[in-house]
């Protein structure tokens, strides 16, 4: 009977969210931190882009990422 309650409690709140994916690129020769994938930035910026880590599920691991790698959003970058 408990098991019939929890898995109707589960039914009832749904599906939990999609977590988002967040990227680290240079763009424009500047860090940015930022939640569209690869191809919608390239849309977005044009050619003087490029991607410079993997995909990150949160923002703070991205922001982290970018901090530790290049000094963080901002700062100069280069698409070599």
């Amino acid at each position: 009977m408990r098991r019939l309650l929890l898995a109707a409690a589960m039914l009832a709140l749904g599906a939990a969210p999609a977590l988002a994916d967040y990227y680290v690129y240079c763009a424009n020769g500047r860090i940015e931190v930022d939640g569209r994938n690869p191809e919608q930035m390239r849309s977005a910026r044009g050619s003087n882009l490029c991607q410079m880590g993997p995909r990150f599920g949160f923002r703070s691991d991205a922001m982290t990422f970018a901090q530790r790698n290049f000094g963080g959003e901002g700062r100069s970058c280069s698409c070599r």
